[in-house]
């Protein structure tokens, strides 16, 4: 399995990561790893961004067929419910 090497952060950038995936990984791996590692809030939704590209990452996608290249950028973004 390849991998890829990206950057995951926060949508106000205070938390950030480099780390190395494997392209199968999903949308949704990524998330549930950065809400785990950062201790993110578990009652909110969350969405996967490429900041380089402005393009949302499905969560069931793999990081390949969302064509997620080395050293791009993932921000991980809170969705916000109108109420």
């Amino acid at each position: 399995m390849s991998e890829i090497s990206i950057t995951i952060q926060t949508a106000d950038h205070t938390k950030k990561a480099e780390v190395s995936l494997g392209v199968n990984s999903t949308g949704e791996d990524v998330l549930q790893a950065a809400i785990s590692n950062w201790s993110l809030p578990t009652d909110t939704d969350y969405s996967l961004v490429n900041s380089v590209s402005g393009k949302t990452i499905k969560s069931n996608s793999s990081l390949r067929a969302s064509f997620i290249r080395d050293g791009d950028v993932l921000e991980v973004q809170p969705v916000l419910v109108a109420g």
